[in-house]
């Protein structure tokens, strides 16, 4: 079946690093397949021709870092987000809980540190319910609790892990707020129990669907583990999944490294089994920092009021041999590393054990120091960034907590695309939102996706050019994780994966782009037309 695309903008790009905006008149695509783009020609006979009536069509964008389960999850917990103080925030939890009175325990999302000036009790929330009260932090990093879900959760048993925090009172009992890997390895796994498999499949099929809705023909899952991959293989096989999925196995750290170890191995094992490059595991995720908002981002000079450092979670020893482990197994590592010293550890392992095309990569990277900027480039680590994060609205607290003068080396992707590095652009959702044009938006302006009315910038000499930031939502993160030969671009041979976007190309136009079509293997796989009728 061949298909012709005419009367439109076809966007076609040749690299990331390029800011210039190209666009071709006419594509063709043969079944699953482009079979060309450029200038209008001949209609072959019996093709069917798809008039796109000046609409903008661009390559299916790829989240390259995503939670797609937790995303599809988060949608029915009560939204914090907007919330600017405790009194909102128990406003909001209170009308949920009338709103929802058989629900056993109150999940929210959403949370942002400053807005409680950073303090987290299970005695601000007590009053408000009897029921269980779980806040997950817009991050993810933390878990602010009630009485009864740290009772629920038996946290008073609880040894403390390395590389997190049980925050406790003076007589030692936890009092409601958990960070970093006492999240991961004791609050995520308890609530995971809780879930129904029905339940999981009902969540993760409302991301599916608003994923496929929002143009998106791939993601990158960035912390899966055997549960998760459970549900995604169930429910691939029962419904199929309309675009393509990588995921980074998480190890999460332990002093044991042999324990470390095996999580590697799992890793290892999945990708022998599952060959099919659209659905499979491409190499494993490690944590080495947290985040700025609850100071434990690892940064190299303190945070404001503190005397101290925060040491990146892995030691830089352990850190290279799982790293180096992996890598001689034939998996990509992807170093979660948020402040400038996890940053330039991270750097530091791979340029040592890292193998040239394993095309290793640093999530985050919302503090960079100028030097480690041009090492990225220097040693091919592919820079995954999620400019959504860098939204003004979200980096209010940041000036009080490292100072103004070191807030000017955050979020430099600019300087990234300067020093040659490769670059994916992904959303990190459920920690923000989905929509990938708010997320272009917050690249190229640096204004506001969540308070748009307002003027405020994060700085703007690191933006990016719309030309820049669609390629590395696309081909970027198609180049992470090894598809880029077969998808993430328009250009003949390569998968009819693309979107039809009714859109002004600007900058200061992304928040208005509607999707009208999601193309994925040449078959719509989304119409706005038919999802309003």
């Amino acid at each position: 079946m061949t298909s012709v695309f005419r009367n439109g903008r076809v966007f076609v790009a040749s690299s990331s690093a390029s800011d210039g905006d190209n666009f071709a008149e006419c594509m063709i695509i043969e079944n699953d397949r482009i079979a060309y783009v450029g200038p209008e020609i001949k209609i072959p006979e019996g093709a069917t021709v798809v008039d796109l009536n000046n609409r903008v069509v661009v390559p299916g964008f790829v989240d390259g870092h995503v939670h797609i389960l937790h995303h599809g999850q988060s949608l029915r917990k009560a939204n914090l987000i907007e919330c600017t103080s405790l009194e909102q925030i128990r406003e909001v939890i209170k009308t949920y809980a009338q709103e929802h009175p058989s629900a056993p325990r109150i999940l929210c999302r959403g949370w942002i540190q400053s807005s409680t000036n950073g303090v987290a009790l299970a005695s601000m929330l007590d009053d408000l319910d009897s029921r269980p009260i779980y806040i997950d932090a817009f991050d993810l990093h933390s878990m602010w609790c009630n009485s009864a879900a740290l009772e629920e959760m038996g946290s008073s048993t609880w040894a403390d892990l390395p590389g997190g925090t049980i925050h406790r009172d003076k007589d030692g009992k936890p009092s409601g707020l958990l960070d970093e890997s006492a999240v991961i390895n004791n609050a995520w796994p308890f609530l995971d129990r809780l879930y129904s498999t029905e339940d999981k499949l009902s969540a993760l099929n409302t991301a599916v669907e608003g994923y496929t809705a929002a143009g998106y023909t791939g993601l990158i899952d960035m912390a899966m583990d055997d549960s998760t991959w459970e549900i995604l293989n169930m429910y691939r096989r029962n419904k199929g999944i309309p675009f393509h999925v990588g995921v980074h196995w998480l190890v999460p750290f332990s002093n044991d490294q042999q324990a470390n170890l095996r999580y590697v191995d799992r890793a290892i094992e999945l990708k022998k089994q599952y060959t099919d490059p659209e659905f499979t595991v491409v190499g494993i995720k490690l944590i080495c920092d947290g985040v700025v908002d609850g100071c434990t981002a690892a940064l190299m000079q303190p945070y404001s009021g503190k005397s101290s450092l925060v040491d990146p979670i892995w030691p830089e020893d352990m850190l290279r041999e799982v790293v180096e482990y992996a890598d001689k197994a034939g998996l990509q590592c992807a170093i979660h590393a948020i402040g400038d010293l996890a940053v330039h550890q991270a750097i530091d392992v791979l340029s040592q054990v890292g193998t040239p095309g394993r095309r290793h990569r640093i999530e985050h990277l919302e503090m960079t120091t100028s030097e480690d900027a041009k090492r990225l480039g220097q040693l091919g680590i592919t820079a995954s960034v999620q400019p959504v994060h860098s939204d003004p609205m979200l980096f209010k607290a940041w000036p009080t907590l490292i100072g103004e003068h070191r807030c000017k080396r955050a979020f430099a992707y600019k300087e990234f695309l300067d020093g040659g590095a490769p670059l994916a652009i992904g959303t990190d959702s459920p920690t923000a939102r989905h929509f990938p044009f708010p997320n272009l938006y917050n690249a190229t302006t640096r204004r506001s996706a969540l308070e748009p009315e307002t003027t405020n910038t994060v700085n703007s000499h690191f933006a990016m050019s719309l030309a820049q930031a669609a390629t590395a939502a696309s081909n970027g993160s198609a180049y992470a994780r090894f598809a880029d030969s077969w998808t993430g671009s328009l250009k003949e041979g390569l998968n009819a994966d693309f979107l039809v976007v009714d859109m002004e190309w600007s900058p200061e136009k992304l928040l208005e782009a509607k999707v009208c079509q999601t193309w994925y293997r040449g078959k719509k796989v989304f119409d706005s037309a038919a999802a309003t009728s």
